[in-house]
């Protein structure tokens, strides 16, 4: 979860890649074809998945898309719930687009639950279900995704980064990943490259005494227990305005790769330069970021919805950073609508998307070449990082003890599916 503006919340598991964000804009890099887009469509072949199979038998009045063919592989209607509920952890934005792309242009936004539904759409073809995605953060109290999907069963997939996964497990609400989306967290500590002329990391900031301003203990303590800052340089206080940054600028303060070093860049009237930065990823916050997870018990109950449905969720994040135009105009569009605090720009949206593919944040896991593929030793990993992290805090019991491998499966996952000409 994240503060109430302009960024998130820290997430646990975040990347570094020590730089200047200098002369980004938002336009993405190359285009994509129209020869290409027809292709995503009809056959998905952006990526090796064979997530299309069958011929449509027939068309949607309500869409116009062609219906999956019965039984097939995108024919959902006899597996998964009428409508298969998505809860996010935050307010839409680009780094959630591979579950806004699911819906299809009969959508209908609802102002007062703020929730948007409509025909889930995968390979441009209407599966015969409905699919209605929830937003996180203020508009659920800033409760955990997986304290919802036990609060309210009809939520089907929420997305939990694994350093939260943890805690759930530990609290007796266990979720376990069926896909990730993002491989790599997008959260970064920036700073100003005029204060700081000879910095191009975190450490060397941080070696200066900065105050650095923030959000959660996680990931202070992460970096604190590397001997990279000392807890006294840490100001909690984070708010998710530029105000503090733009007034101090000695000062380094979290962030997101995938949309600060945009917006203080161009949308910030006080600032308009660029600013410098490191992913947290690079320095051990190495969570999957908002992997798409199910209740344990799911796992075994949902098991005919989640083998058709979990390739589709593979295939969407590879067809939305193909061609992320049209389901970044629907997240702009929600963020109007649902007149919450947040704010959220088409140029934002198509610098997150092109930075997502362009920094390495999402990619085929290198373990087996399957985009989306959980990898265990890595998952073992992060709960070895981060449990004793989450225990110096106080969110984990200290005699709390977690298997990583009762966290993720890959049992839904189709191995055929991959990034192809995206891959970074």
């Amino acid at each position: 979860m994240r503060p109430t503006r302009l960024v998130r919340t820290p997430d646990p598991a975040l990347s570094t890649r020590g730089r200047l964000a200098v002369g980004r804009r938002s336009a993405r890099a190359g285009g994509t074809t129209a020869a290409l887009a027809l292709c995503l469509v009809l056959a998905a072949c952006t990526g090796g998945g064979t997530g299309g199979g069958g011929s449509p038998s027939g068309t949607d009045d309500a869409t116009g898309l062609p219906t999956a063919e019965a039984g097939g592989p995108l024919d959902l209607s006899d597996v998964c719930p009428a409508t298969v509920v998505m809860q996010q952890d935050w307010q839409p934005e680009a780094e959630h687009g591979g579950m806004y792309a699911l819906v299809g242009p009969d959508y209908t936004i609802d102002t007062d639950a703020k929730s948007v539904t409509g025909t889930l759409v995968a390979h441009g073809v209407d599966t015969g279900v409905k699919v209605e995605v929830r937003p996180g953060g203020a508009n659920v109290g800033f409760q955990r995704v997986s304290d919802l999907m036990y609060l309210d069963t009809s939520i089907l997939v929420g997305a939990v980064n694994s350093d939260q996964a943890i805690n759930a497990a530990a609290d007796g609400r266990p979720v376990v990943a069926v896909t990730s989306q993002m491989t790599r967290s997008p959260q970064i500590y920036m700073w100003d490259p005029a204060t700081y002329p000879d910095a191009t990391t975190i450490a060397e900031v941080a070696a200066t005494g900065a105050t650095i301003v923030t959000s959660g203990e996680i990931i202070p303590s992460l970096l604190a227990s590397q001997g990279i800052v000392s807890m006294d340089q840490i100001d909690p206080s984070y708010e998710g305005t530029p105000q503090r940054f733009v007034t101090d600028p000695s000062i380094m303060q979290q962030g997101f790769g995938t949309s600060e070093p945009y917006v203080y860049e161009n949308e910030v009237p006080q600032w308009m330069k660029p600013v410098a930065f490191q992913y947290l990823h690079e320095l051990g916050y190495s969570i999957y970021p908002e992997p798409i997870t199910v209740r344990a018990a799911d796992v075994e109950g949902e098991a005919d919805c989640l083998a058709k449905l979990v390739p589709i969720l593979q295939q969407s994040q590879i067809d939305y950073l193909a061609d992320p135009g049209p389901t970044n105009d629907l997240i702009v569009e929600l963020v109007e609508k649902y007149q919450t605090s947040w704010t959220y720009s088409a140029g934002v949206a198509a610098f997150s998307a092109a930075t997502q593919l362009s920094d390495g944040l999402v990619f085929d896991d290198p373990a087996s070449g399957v985009f989306g593929q959980i990898d265990g030793d890595r998952m073992a990993e992060i709960v070895s990082t981060f449990t004793p992290v989450l225990q110096a805090t106080g969110s984990l019991a200290a005699d709390a003890s977690v298997d990583p491998e009762d966290l993720y499966t890959n049992q839904f996952i189709d191995p055929s599916i991959t990034m192809g000409d995206l891959a970074p």
